[in-house]
C-alpha cells in the first residue's frame, strides 16, 4: 500500500511537472516583439542599456538613441540597468512599446570614474579629473586616438603636427614642465601605461591604435591624481578605457562605414606665375629674365590633390553565458592630400572578461592587434612648390627622368652637371621617391582582481602587460632623379623593434564602518616595467645596389634599453560622506640614473567637502553638487632623456674618421659629456578646485586654480673647456614655474519632448616662466640658445623669440637692416637682441555645441588659442637675393616680396614673428537616426561631417596651429568632408 501510494506521489509531480512546463511553453509560444526607449533623468536617450527579460540569458543593448527590441513572452519582466542608476523592473504585459525613465542611484550618483589603480565614485573625486565619453568625442575622420578630445577639456592642448595620414599631436596638460625631458602626458590604455619609443616606419605610434575601439578618457591633471604613477606622471596622466562586453546580453553586431574626401584648405601665398614674371622684369636683370620659361605652372595644384578615404569598423559584442566580450576589426584606407601619400592600418581586438568562484575572481583579457602599411611622400616637395619657378613646365626633356631641372650640358662632352644648390622639381620629389613601410605592433594585458572569500573587503590585484612592435621599411630613389642624382639613387633599408614588459601587484582594502560614518579604501602595490629597443644600422645604398664607400655602419644594431621599479601606496578616508582625505606615496627606481640618485619619492595629499551634502544645504533642491578641493604633491620626470646620462659613454668614430697607428688604421673612441649625480626632475603641484552642479546636473562644471614648480631641471647647459668631455651636459639646473586657472561647464538649456540643446564650454590660462637656468645666479647669462631665433631666458617664457626690433618708414613698410638701439650703446649688434612675445598661448578654449530635433542632430567643435605668436620662417625667404642669385636659377617666393622688398634675408627681425592667435571650426556634423529598419532588425544612423570647417586668424602663413612656434612649411591639415554610417544588429 505504502508503494502503490508513493508511485502515485511520483505520477502526480510528474504531471504537473509536465502541465506546468506545457503551460510555461504555451506562454513562450506566444511571444512578440517589444520595443522601447530607455531615458535618463533628464529625459536624453541612454545608450549602452541592458535590458534583460528577469529569470533569462535573453537581452538586449539600447542603441545610441536609447531604443531596444527584444522578442518576450506576455508574462515576460524586463530588467533595465545602466551604470549610476537604478535599476528597473517592467512586466511586459499587452504593451508593445515600453518608455523607462530610469532615476540616478543615490549610491553612485554618477559615473564611476578610472583613476591611477583603480576607481572612484566622481563625487568622490579628491583630484582634477576630468573625463570625455564616446558621445562627447570629435567626430569625422580620426585616425589618432588624440583627436577624439580636441577642445575637450579644460587646460589640455592637443596640437597636430601635420596634415598627412596617421599624423599625430602635440599633447600638453597644463603646459610643460621641462625643457630637455619630456612634456608629453603618460598614457594608460586599459591599465596598461605606454612607453613613448620611437617605431620606425610609423608616423605616430598612437596611430597604431584604432580610436573606434575607445569608450572613455580620463585626464588627471593634478598631482592628487598623478602622483600615485610618480617618477612620470610630471606631465599629466591619460587614461583610455576601450570597450567591453556587457554581462547577460545577447550578441550585438556593430559596422561602421566612412568615406571622406580631403582637399587643400589654404594654399600658401606664393607668387603665380604672371606675379613672378612682372617682378623678374621689373627687377631682374637681362641674364635672368632669359632665364624664364614660357609655362604657367601652379607647383602648389601639381603636388596636391583631392585625397578619398575609407574607414570601416565591424565589432561583435555580448556575452557567451557568463563571460562578456568583444571582438572587433577595422580597416583604414587614408591618402593624404600630398601626391603618393597613403596608410592603410589593419586592426583587430578581443576583450573578455570572465568571473570566477561565485564572482570572487574576475579577470580581464584585452589583447589588441594592428598591421600598418604606409607610403611616405616626400615632405620637400611642399617647401620646393614654393620656391620652384612657376614659369618652368613639370615635363621636360631632361636625364632626369624628363622632369624640369636646373642643370648644364657641356657642349663639348655632353656631360650633365645637375645644378645641386637648385631647388628640386616638386612634381619628381613625389614621384620617384618610394618610401614603403610596414609596422606590426600588438599590445594587451590580463588583469586578475581577486575578493578574498574570508575578507571580501580585501583585493588582490595583478596586471601583466606588454607592447610589442617591429618597424621596417625601404627608401628606394632612381639614379636619374634629381634629389639624388649625385649619389647615383638609393636604395637604404631601415628596421626596428620595441619591447616593453609590464608587472602590477597590489592589495586594495575598501572597508564601510557604518557605526562612525566611515569609509577607509587603502591600496598598495609593486610595478616592474622595463623597455628595450632594437635598432639595427644599415650602409647607404645606391639605386643599382652599390654600398656608398665609407657608410658602413661599425655595428650592426644598438639595443637601448632601461627599467623602472616601483612601490606605491594610497589611503582614501572618507568621513559622513562629505569630508575626504587622500594620501599617496610612491618612489621609483630608474635604470637611467646611478644608483645614488637612482630612487625618487612622490607623495601627495589631498581634501575634499562635498558642501551640498551639509544640512544647510541639502534641502536645497536645485543643487546638485558641490564640492570643494584642496590638493598638493610631487611628481618626477625622467622621459625624454637618454638611458645612462650618469656614465660616459664612449662612441665609434665613423670609417673616414680613422686614425693611424703603425700600418693599420682604427677607429677612435671618444667619451661624452656626464654627469654622476644626475637625477630626477621633480615638480610640486597645488590646487584649488571647485566642482558644482544645478538642477540634476542639467547645468555643471568645474573652476580650477594651481601652480606648478619644476625644479632640478634636466637640462643641458655649456660649461667651462677642460672640465668634461664636451662643452655642454646634461644636468639638473633650473627652474620653471607654471600658474593657471581652469573653467569647464556644460549644460543644456532647452529641453522639450522632441528638441534639446546641449553645449560643453572650457577656458585655461597658463603662464609659464623660467626662473633659474644656472647652478649660481648669474644676472649676465642671456639664456640658452634654441635654433635661430630663439631662447630659454630667466623671467621668460621658454623658446621666446630673440629678434632685433624692426624700424618703419613713414608708410609702415620695415627698412631693411634697420633695428633699434635697444640698449641704447649707439651701435646695433648682438646686445640688442630681445625677448620677444611666445609661441605658447596664454588662453585656449573650447567650445562644443549639440543641437537635437526628433531623430536629427547637429553638432559643431570650435577651439581658440590667444595669445600666441608664430616665427614665418617660409616668409624669411622672400628677398631679391634668393631669387635672382649667382648660382644659375631662378627661385620663386612668397608675395611678400611685393611688400617688404628685402633684397637680403632679415632672419632676426621681429617682423617675422606674427600674431598667430585663432579661432578655428574643427567640426560641423549633422546626422540622422532612423531608428529600427529592415522590419526592426537593424538600427541605422547616417552622419555628414566636415572637418577644418574654418580658421579665423591675423597670421599671414598657412596655419597658425604649429607647436614650438616656428613654421616650416608644414605639411597642411586638409579640409575634410564625409559621409558616415552605423549599423547595429
Amino acid at each position: 500500500m505504502v508503494q502503490s501510494k508513493m508511485i502515485q506521489h511520483r505520477i502526480l509531480r510528474t504531471l504537473l511537472f509536465c502541465l506546468l512546463a506545457f503551460a510555461s511553453s504555451k506562454a513562450w509560444a506566444q511571444t512578440k516583439n517589444v520595443t522601447g526607449q530607455v531615458l535618463d533623468e533628464n529625459k536624453q536617450p541612454v545608450f549602452g542599456a541592458t535590458v534583460k527579460v528577469k529569470g533569462l540569458s535573453v537581452g538586449a543593448a539600447t542603441d545610441v538613441k536609447g531604443q531596444f527590441s527584444l522578442q518576450v513572452g506576455s508574462n515576460a519582466v524586463l530588467v533595465i540597468s545602466f551604470i549610476g542608476y537604478n535599476t528597473e523592473e517592467i512586466p511586459v504585459g499587452k504593451q508593445s512599446n515600453i518608455e523607462v525613465q530610469l532615476t540616478p542611484n543615490a549610491q553612485s550618483l554618477a559615473n564611476v570614474v578610472v583613476i591611477g589603480y583603480g576607481t572612484a565614485k566622481k563625487k568622490e573625486l579628491t583630484g582634477a579629473i576630468a573625463t570625455v565619453t564616446a558621445k562627447d568625442f570629435q567626430k569625422g575622420v580620426i585616425t589618432t586616438p588624440e583627436q577624439l578630445i580636441a577642445g575637450k577639456v579644460a587646460g589640455v592642448s592637443i596640437t597636430p603636427n601635420g596634415g598627412s595620414p596617421g599624423a599625430g599631436s602635440v599633447i600638453r596638460v597644463r603646459g610643460g614642465a621641462s625643457l630637455n625631458a619630456s612634456n608629453d602626458p603618460l598614457i594608460v590604455v586599459d591599465g596598461l601605461p605606454l612607453a613613448n619609443l620611437n617605431i620606425y616606419g610609423a608616423s605616430n605610434p598612437l596611430s597604431l591604435i584604432n580610436p573606434n575601439d575607445i569608450a572613455s578618457f580620463t585626464v588627471l591633471k593634478d598631482a592628487a591624481a598623478t602622483a600615485i604613477y610618480g617618477s612620470r606622471a610630471s606631465n599629466g596622466v591619460i587614461i583610455i578605457t576601450t570597450k567591453k562586453g556587457d554581462q547577460g546580453v545577447k550578441p550585438q553586431f556593430n559596422f561602421s562605414t566612412q568615406v571622406s574626401a580631403a582637399t587643400l584648405a589654404r594654399k600658401a601665398d606664393a607668387l603665380t606665375a604672371d606675379e613672378f614674371r612682372n617682378y623678374v622684369n621689373e627687377h631682374g636683370t637681362g641674364n635672368f629674365k632669359s632665364m624664364m620659361g614660357d609655362a604657367n605652372t601652379d607647383w602648389q595644384d601639381e603636388i596636391y590633390s583631392t585625397a578619398i578615404s575609407t574607414d570601416n569598423n565591424l565589432s561583435i559584442s555580448g556575452a557567451l553565458k557568463n563571460l562578456p566580450y568583444r571582438v572587433s576589426v577595422g580597416y583604414l584606407n587614408q591618402d593624404g592630400i600630398l601626391r603618393t601619400d597613403n596608410l592603410q592600418r589593419y586592426s583587430g581586438g578581443i576583450s573578455i572578461s570572465p568571473t570566477f568562484f561565485d564572482n570572487h575572481l574576475k579577470v580581464d583579457l584585452n589583447l589588441k592587434g594592428t598591421i600598418s602599411k604606409a607610403r611616405f611622400a616626400n615632405g620637400a616637395a611642399v617647401s620646393s612648390a614654393v620656391y620652384f619657378d612657376p614659369t618652368q613646365p613639370v615635363h621636360a626633356e631632361t636625364p632626369f627622368g624628363n622632369y624640369f631641372e636646373w642643370y648644364t650640358k657641356d657642349p663639348n662632352t655632353g656631360a650633365i652637371t645637375l645644378n645641386k644648390l637648385a631647388p628640386r622639381n616638386p612634381v619628381a620629389l613625389l614621384d620617384l621617391y618610394k618610401n614603403l613601410s610596414t609596422v606590426k605592433r600588438s599590445y594587451g594585458n590580463a588583469q586578475f582582481d581577486y575578493k578574498f572569500h574570508f575578507l571580501p573587503e580585501l583585493h588582490a590585484h595583478v596586471n601583466l602587460g606588454y607592447d610589442v612592435a617591429n618597424g621596417s621599411g625601404t627608401v628606394d630613389v632612381p639614379a636619374y632623379a634629381g634629389q639624388n642624382f649625385l649619389d647615383s639613387g638609393q636604395h637604404n633599408q631601415y628596421k626596428n623593434s620595441i619591447r616593453s614588459k609590464v608587472g602590477e601587484f597590489y592589495l586594495n582594502y575598501n572597508k564601510t564602518i557604518t557605526s562612525i560614518k566611515s569609509n577607509i579604501n587603502a591600496t598598495a602595490g609593486y610595478g616592474y616595467y622595463k623597455n628595450t629597443s632594437t635598432n639595427y644600422n644599415f650602409g647607404n645604398y645606391r639605386a643599382n645596389g652599390n654600398l656608398i664607400p665609407g657608410s658602413t655602419p661599425n655595428f650592426p644594431m644598438d639595443k637601448p634599453e632601461n627599467a623602472l621599479i616601483s612601490y606605491y601606496g594610497r589611503l582614501i578616508y572618507t568621513f559622513d560622506e562629505k569630508y575626504i582625505l587622500a594620501a599617496s606615496i610612491r618612489t621609483d627606481g630608474s635604470s637611467r640614473f646611478s644608483p645614488d640618485t637612482r630612487w625618487g619619492t612622490f607623495p601627495s595629499l589631498a581634501f575634499t567637502w562635498r558642501a551640498n551634502q551639509e544640512k544647510f544645504l541639502k534641502d536645497k533642491k536645485n543643487l546638485s553638487d558641490l564640492k570643494l578641493r584642496l590638493s598638493y604633491g610631487i611628481t618626477g620626470n625622467q622621459d625624454g632623456i637618454y638611458n645612462y646620462p650618469y656614465l660616459s659613454i664612449y662612441s665609434i668614430s665613423d670609417n673616414a674618421s680613422k686614425v693611424l697607428f703603425g700600418d693599420t688604421y682604427y677607429n677612435m673612441g671618444s667619451p661624452s659629456a656626464y654627469d654622476a649625480g644626475i637625477k630626477w626632475e621633480q615638480t610640486a603641484t597645488y590646487n584649488a578646485g571647485i566642482d558644482f552642479g544645478f538642477y540634476n546636473n542639467r547645468i555643471g562644471g568645474s573652476l580650477d586654480v594651481y601652480f606648478k614648480k619644476t625644479k632640478d631641471l634636466l637640462n643641458t647647459i655649456p660649461i667651462p673647456a677642460g672640465s668634461n668631455f664636451s662643452s655642454t651636459i646634461l644636468t639638473n639646473v633650473g627652474n620653471i614655474e607654471n600658474k593657471g586657472i581652469e573653467f569647464q561647464i556644460f549644460a543644456t538649456p532647452i529641453q522639450t519632448k522632441r528638441f534639446s540643446w546641449d553645449l560643453n564650454f572650457n577656458i585655461a590660462y597658463n603662464d609659464n616662466k623660467i626662473t633659474n637656468l644656472t647652478a649660481t645666479k648669474d644676472s649676465t647669462y642671456p639664456g640658452s640658445l634654441v635654433g635661430n631665433v630663439q631662447i630659454h631666458s630667466v623671467g621668460y617664457n621658454p623658446l621666446s623669440f630673440y629678434v632685433y626690433h624692426q624700424q618703419y618708414d613713414a608708410n609702415g613698410k620695415p627698412i631693411e637692416g634697420v633695428y633699434a638701439d635697444v640698449n641704447g650703446d649707439g651701435i646695433i649688434n648682438q646686445a640688442d637682441l630681445y625677448r620677444y612675445k611666445s609661441p605658447y598661448a596664454k588662453v585656449i578654449l573650447g567650445f562644443t555645441s549639440q543641437f537635437t530635433l526628433d531623430r536629427w542632430s547637429l553638432s559643431t567643435v570650435l577651439r581658440a588659442n590667444i595669445g600666441n605668436y608664430m616665427y614665418n620662417n617660409l616668409a624669411t625667404g622672400a628677398v631679391q637675393s634668393n631669387m635672382f642669385n649667382t648660382l644659375g636659377y631662378l627661385a620663386n617666393t612668397m608675395s611678400e616680396i611685393q611688400y617688404s622688398n628685402f633684397y637680403y634675408g632679415q632672419q632676426s627681425s621681429d617682423y617675422f614673428v606674427q600674431n598667430a592667435s585663432f579661432l578655428k571650426m574643427d567640426n560641423l556634423s549633422l546626422a540622422y537616426d532612423f531608428g529600427r529598419v529592415l522590419k526592426n532588425k537593424v538600427g541605422l544612423r547616417v552622419n555628414a561631417n566636415c572637418q577644418n570647417v574654418f580658421t579665423i586668424t591675423k597670421y599671414k602663413g598657412i596655419d597658425p596651429e604649429i607647436f614650438g612656434g616656428i613654421d616650416n612649411a608644414l605639411y597642411p591639415r586638409p579640409r575634410t568632408f564625409s559621409l558616415g554610417a552605423n549599423l547595429q544588429f
